[in-house]
């Protein structure tokens, strides 16, 4: 009887359902040019799942030595919004149950808007606790964006639902919270929990500020998201800073004539 390869490519190729050994025979037998193409496809699948899956247990590395040692709720912790002209900074942060894995999770800024946000609704499905804080503009000028980072993080990890016992973190420290940390420089590419935290942070910043557009329409913020590209600051010397604007920063303070004043004194 000869197989259908239609039949096939939809099972094992569309639905991705696990190939069975008397399956993989008759198609390895089967001389029809479509039939090798379907075993290439499936071999090709199979060196990706097996790459993805030690990428996966790479960044668990740092999440795995904590789990072993019996640390059960470990949160990953991560900032977005740091470098825009306008809008609040995020933060979020993340716990998983120990031996969570997501596919595809990565640094937000290596994923596109869809990627993010289809890893957004997986992320907050299979989290044990997860939050999201904020800065607003009016603390980013007040205490400097740094401190302003630090502060969102600290607001999203007070807002878990389930305490942390230990944090990792995106090269920083939260000095007001009496937890066991670790800062990684470039966590959101080494460990799964920041890159899921960067992932939330980067989804709720891009909400809001889809929405704050409605509100200062003119300066393209549901494109660009407050960033300093070319769009925007054509757009800051056209209109003016509008209240979301950050005072504290180089163009802004241009645009308003206070490129010669004080900005705000960093707070320790």
């Amino acid at each position: 009887m000869t197989i259908s390869l239609a039949y096939i490519r939809q099972r094992y190729l569309i639905e991705a359902q696990p190939l069975d050994a008397v399956t993989e025979l008759a198609l390895a037998a089967d001389p029809r040019p479509g039939a090798k193409a379907i075993l290439d496809a499936i071999a090709r699948r199979r060196s990706a799942n097996r790459s993805e899956g030690q990428r996966l247990r790479n960044l668990l590395r740092y999440e795995n030595a904590l789990w072993t040692k019996g640390v059960v709720h470990v949160a990953g912790v991560d900032e977005a919004g740091m470098s825009p002209l306008a809008g609040p900074v995020a933060a979020a942060a993340v716990i998983f149950k120990p031996g969570s894995r997501i596919p595809g999770i990565d640094d937000s800024k290596k994923l596109s808007a869809a990627a993010r946000g289809r890893l957004a609704v997986q992320i907050k499905e299979s989290a044990l606790a997860w939050s999201v804080g904020f800065a607003e503009v009016a603390e980013i000028d007040s205490i400097n964006i740094y401190w302003a980072g630090i502060l969102a993080m600290r607001r999203a990890v007070e807002g878990l639902q389930s305490a942390p016992e230990h944090l990792l973190i995106d090269a920083r420290r939260i000095k007001e919270i009496d937890v066991d940390q670790q800062a990684i420089v470039g966590g959101d590419a080494k460990s799964l929990t920041i890159a899921a935290a960067s992932i939330l942070a980067k989804t709720a910043r891009d909400e809001l500020m889809e929405k704050l557009d409605a509100e200062h329409p003119g300066y393209g913020f549901s494109k660009h998201k407050g960033y300093p590209v070319r769009e925007h600051l054509a757009a800051l010397k056209r209109l003016g800073a509008c209240p979301i604007h950050r005072r504290s920063f180089a163009p802004v303070r241009e645009v308003l004539g206070l490129a010669d004043l004080p900005a705000s004194v960093p707070s320790s």
